[in-house]
């Protein structure tokens, strides 16, 4: 499968949008498709249903890259753009990465400031909210070091184990992404 990609150091961001999922499942079997996007058995599950449900309506769709490292093209982790409205130039983010093992190392700093670059410059995103729970620091520093501003808290937002939580919200608009961009270098 030829993915479009972007590059960084260390990290090779195949582009995974709803057209390539269809295509991935439409002409991959299941242990091919979970090798190649790092899917356990439950992402794999989790993106059948999106792929025979559908997860685009007129106005919102995904875009979101596949985290691989640049030497082994081993799967490491996601990271894009969810509920992405065109029309007003707003996403959300999300980041995860697979393992333990792959965490504080600088990845996603690294692939964030790729994938942000492609949301505002490419994507031509206006607004681009991140939602996170607010014991995950690691992830809300992660925000803080590009610029992002505490909202406010959504409450009772997620549904994690069965149990509401909140979700602590953060956003960052284009022109202060370019601002810090512009100082930073």
């Amino acid at each position: 499968m030829n993915f479009e990609y972007l590059e960084t150091a260390r990290l090779k961001l195949n582009l995974v949008t709803p057209a390539v999922l269809h295509e991935v499942f439409s002409t991959l079997g299941k242990e091919a498709i979970k090798e190649i996007m790092g899917f356990d058995e439950a992402a794999y599950a989790h993106h059948l249903d999106m792929h025979q449900k559908g997860m685009e309506t007129h106005r919102l769709s995904l875009l979101y890259f596949l985290l691989t490292d640049k030497e082994t093209g081993q799967p490491l982790g996601t990271c894009g753009f969810h509920t992405w409205n065109a029309t007003h130039g707003r996403a959300e983010l999300f980041y995860s990465l697979l393992a333990d093992e792959y965490k504080q190392k600088g990845l996603m700093t690294e692939a964030l400031e790729r994938v942000l670059a492609y949301g505002f410059e490419t994507m031509r995103l206006h607004r681009v909210a991140a939602l996170v729970w607010r014991e995950n620091i690691p992830s809300l520093k992660l925000l803080e070091k590009f610029g992002f501003t505490f909202e406010g808290t959504l409450r009772e937002d997620y549904v994690v184990d069965g149990k509401n939580e909140d979700s602590e919200c953060y956003s960052l608009l284009a022109w202060e992404w370019k601002n810090k961009m512009l100082s930073s270098g």
